[in-house]
């Protein structure tokens, strides 16, 4: 059994808003079944799964979008290490669209 990072089949899901299932075959909850030792590299794993939902969540520099807000474990990623933030075994992050009214 490997040690470390998220390898030895350890799995990170992403949780979506329904506005980003049009993106995942209408699936809110991703497995990410490859090694991802940061939120930066789970993000890079769910591009390679699904494109489209990431562009919805990164802009074109590779920066969060200001009304996107992720969470890992419960913990909003913008007050901790930002793309950098570790991202434990069997960890869950969760992807919520900020909502503004006027």
């Amino acid at each position: 059994m490997r040690k470390g990072g998220n390898g030895g089949g350890s799995l990170i899901t992403v949780e979506l808003p329904n506005a980003l299932c049009s993106y995942t075959e209408q699936n809110p909850s991703l497995v990410l079944d490859e090694p991802c030792k940061t939120v930066g590299d789970a993000l890079a794993a769910l591009g390679r799964k699904s494109p489209g939902a990431l562009d919805r969540i990164m802009d074109e520099r590779g920066d969060v979008r200001r009304h996107v807000n992720l969470f890992v474990n419960g913990e909003n990623v913008r007050f901790l290490d930002g793309l950098s933030t570790a991202v434990p075994n069997g960890a869950t992050i969760f992807v919520l669209a900020a909502v503004s009214g006027g």
